[in-house]
């Protein structure tokens, strides 16, 4: 494939001066495809870890437990409530300094990486919001939906997962399409902490090429697509899971 787009770029490049640079030159291309692929991996870990937590915090939240249910309304009013990029910034220097690092054969590597950093901090920022999503998906699954659970002595637990969570989780849909599209966005803050995703790569061309409109677009265009498809595939599945009669 770059052999074939590379002459049409280094020709646009003589011609205009619109300097696509990672489409016609070789080690250009290989960081550009890098980055890509660091973000879509960075997107989809972010939102899985975010989808755990909101998963789990909302059971928390129904516990009988008056601490666990303190504990959680702690952790939603503090991550709620302060940037995403200050949270990148505590967890990679702030808890990254007590992180053990390993011995790499005469240089020392965290043991953690910025990578897993990001993930972790954008993870539970999302799923800060996750929880209170999936907490609201649940209380509109109706008592009386709960009760012919547990008429089938059904345990607390397993009424949780076999029964509220899954009408919950399409109740939910539609707010927690725009939170899971929100984050995807919000992944490209990492580059504060030096994870070397798409914002970050196409920043090191500009500053190497001084080519910054041409790879600004090129930003752009990624997250427009990316997300895009990210909220089709989502509304897709929205689609198909609704139930008439809850919350839809």
């Amino acid at each position: 494939m770059f052999q074939l787009i590379a002459p049409f770029f280094q020709d646009l490049y003589e011609r205009t001066g619109l300097n696509f640079i990672v489409f016609y030159d070789s080690y250009e291309h290989e960081r550009f495809l890098s980055g890509v692929s660091i973000s879509l991996q960075l997107i989809f870990w972010s939102i899985a870890v975010s989808l755990v937590i909101g998963v789990l915090g909302a059971w928390a939240q129904s516990a009988r437990a008056p601490v666990l249910r303190g504990l959680m309304d702690a952790y939603i009013q503090a991550f709620r409530n302060t940037p995403p990029m200050v949270q990148l910034l505590f967890f990679y220097f702030a808890l990254g300094t007590f992180t053990p690092q390993v011995d790499m054969g005469g240089y020392y590597q965290p043991l953690i990486s910025s990578f897993m950093w990001a993930v972790i901090s954008l993870g539970i920022f999302g799923g800060a919001f996750n929880v209170e999503i999936f907490r609201a998906g649940l209380e509109a699954v109706p008592e009386s939906t709960k009760e012919a659970a547990e008429s089938l002595c059904m345990t607390r637990w397993q009424t949780y997962l076999y029964v509220t969570l899954p009408l919950a989780f399409r109740i939910s849909l539609p707010a927690l399409t725009n939170n899971l599209v929100s984050l995807a966005k919000t992944t490209s803050l990492a580059y504060v902490i030096a994870v070397p995703e798409m914002t970050s790569t196409l920043n090191q061309v500009w500053s190497a090429n001084v080519n910054v409109p041409e790879m600004m677009l090129l930003l752009f265009l990624f997250y427009v697509l990316v997300v895009s498809l990210l909220a089709t595939a989502l509304h897709f599945i929205e689609r198909r899971l609704a139930l008439p009669g809850y919350g839809q």
